[in-house]
């Protein structure tokens, strides 16, 4: 008998000591670099010794496949064609680039994203499904409903803020208002003439105006959608008047005149958009609100997981083409850590949650 070998009470053997080093050695490999990391069982028997081990280790046979073997769902709680699907479906198509595996974007409407948002707080926690986390869900929402289906925090993993953008304030043509001043004396002279579409309560489209009337004292009729696209093309055919939208979706419509911006969010003018002023300097000193979206998963997922999501998250938005792509929708990148991007999301909810209670906004 072999030295290395040793024959305990019951007649079974210990592993080889050569065989024990090759197996620790392409284990520790795989559990340091690859998704799942979960151990791996290695039996010998008496009989066979062993070289088995040594065979399945040499096939490869028994080692875990890099993250991610199949497509990536990337949930988006709002219609295709408004701020938050572009941004996504430019993500994604980079990283599916990187991965060599397709990042699916999903649009789960209706809301104002809750319901996008409560199927992946519910999805299985193994890195395939991702939501779009962003204003809406993760900074209003819990401080505008009273009961929400899902916990922004506790059921949720931050990975990283992707970016942020202006909403903007667009008119249909026929409205006889050129500025912010002119539409809110338009408004007041017309109470409840006038209709804004929005992609559903407590979206960012919804706030924003509901933080303009606060502000203006403007009696303007809400009208809620499944999603921005939907109000927009309400908007174009003259249904609603006027929108406050996010900058990706309304961007195309406003350089070919078939809406009229005439103010935006931030409290700075847009690069795509400098020759409209703020709605600060237009006329309502003080507002401000600034659209910000990001990469969540399901709370539950495992850490080597999200850090490999939140790094090539952070190098896909590092590349210049992309970066060309979200600056020409209007979208400043801005990727961060995790951590980071936790502190995003809780700074958030605390300043709408003084922002509602004190406007007096409710979600209907």
């Amino acid at each position: 008998m072999n030295r290395a070998n040793v024959a305990n009470a019951d007649g079974r053997f210990a592993l080889n000591a050569i065989v024990l080093s090759a197996v620790m050695s392409v284990a520790g490999t795989a559990w340091a670099q690859d998704y799942p990391a979960k151990p791996i069982r290695f039996v010998v028997s008496a009989a066979t010794g062993s070289g088995t081990v040594l065979a399945a280790l040499s096939s490869g046979a028994a080692q875990p496949q890099p993250y991610p073997t199949k497509s990536v769902r990337l949930i988006v709680g709002f219609a295709a064609g408004g701020g938050t699907d572009v941004i996504a479906r430019i993500l994604a198509a980079k990283l599916s680039e990187l991965w060599g595996q397709q990042a699916v974007v999903e649009n789960r409407t209706g809301a104002g994203g809750n319901i996008g948002a409560e199927i992946a707080a519910k999805a299985a926690p193994d890195g395939y499904t991702l939501y779009m986390c962003g204003i809406a869900t993760h900074g209003i929402g819990p401080s505008l409903y009273k009961k929400l289906p899902y916990d922004p925090i506790k059921d949720f993993a931050p990975i990283t803020q992707v970016g942020t953008t202006p909403n903007v304030m667009v008119v249909h043509p026929s409205l006889p208002a050129k500025s912010v001043s002119e539409f809110i004396v338009y408004a007041k002279a017309n109470p409840r003439s006038i209709h804004y579409g929005s992609a559903g309560v407590g979206s960012t489209l919804h706030m924003s105006m509901e933080l303009f009337r606060a502000m203006t004292g403007v009696d303007v009729v809400h009208v809620p959608y499944k999603g921005g696209a939907l109000a927009l093309a309400d908007l174009l055919g003259g249904q609603v008047q006027v929108m406050i939208d996010n900058l990706p979706g309304q961007l195309a419509m406003i350089k070919a005149a078939r809406t009229r911006a005439i103010g935006v969010t931030t409290a700075r003018r847009n690069a795509q958009l400098p020759e409209v002023p703020t709605i600060a300097e237009a006329g309502v000193p003080g507002y401000e609100v600034t659209v910000w979206v990001g990469v969540c998963a399901p709370a539950a997922t495992p850490k080597p997981v999200l850090a490999k999501l939140n790094a090539d998250a952070v190098k896909a938005l590092g590349m210049a083409d992309l970066q060309s792509r979200m600056a020409e929708s209007g979208v400043d990148t801005a990727p961060t850590s995790p951590e980071a991007f936790a502190q995003i999301i809780k700074a958030e909810t605390a300043r709408w949650a003084k922002v509602v209670k004190e406007a007096g906004i409710t979600a209907e």
